[in-house]
């Protein structure tokens, strides 16, 4: 036990010795374990570079297939969800919602959104069986919510949720927000509502009740 009290102290010396004290000022440098993580290599724009044996510029052309961040193909409707030059998030689809596009949406929600929100996008995913509460898509205010803001959402996420930008492609995006909206509308549409539609055959809207 002895020399075990000895050796913290020794230990906790060499602690103190190495790193100092907490909020201590010293015209020394920090330690740096991992230097390399804040003087990263670099060049200069429009120096000499080694590293390139073709011409030695260090300013490199833009490579071939790559897009800007900022390009025009970042700042559009269908890329953003917001309505071009401005913050505000576009209202509806940007793409025509057909029979395809609802297919695929069905696929990718029930692969990438089920497992929290439920197949009937009430929140009543897998997840909440342990404890956590996945929001409910047929409440009023996602219900209100731009199409924009909710590809906003997917694309970077929002609160517990997770950023599906990575894991999602943007064309699957507007497929799963037009499938989200075909579920909201299945859920909260009254026979009135339904029977309005023109995409409602004819002879399918006199079948429909409350």
């Amino acid at each position: 036990m002895r020399y075990f009290v000895v050796g913290f102290l020794l230990l906790c010396a060499a602690v103190v010795a190495v790193l100092g004290f907490r909020g201590d000022k010293s015209r020394r440098p920090p330690l740096e374990i991992f230097p390399d993580m804040t003087r990263q290599q670099k060049t200069r724009p429009e120096s000499h570079s080694q590293f390139f044996t073709d011409d030695h510029r260090a300013s490199r052309e833009v490579v071939a297939g790559t897009v800007a961040r900022d390009s025009q193909f970042q700042s559009n409707p269908y890329t953003t969800g917001h309505v071009t030059g401005t913050t505000n998030f576009i209202a509806v689809v940007p793409v025509p919602v057909t029979e395809k596009l609802m297919s695929r949406g069905r696929q990718r929600y029930q692969i990438n959104c089920s497992p929290c929100h439920g197949d009937q996008g009430d929140g009543k995913g897998v997840i909440s069986k342990y404890g956590l509460v996945p929001a409910d898509l047929h409440l009023e205010r996602i219900v209100r919510m731009g199409d924009g803001e909710i590809f906003n959402t997917i694309t970077y996420g929002k609160g517990l949720m997770g950023s599906y930008g990575a894991n999602v492609p943007i064309e699957d995006r507007w497929a799963i927000i037009a499938y989200v909206r075909a579920l909201q509308l299945s859920h909260l549409a009254t026979a009135d509502d339904l029977a309005k539609l023109n995409d409602v055959p004819p002879q399918l809207k006199a079948g429909l009740k409350k």
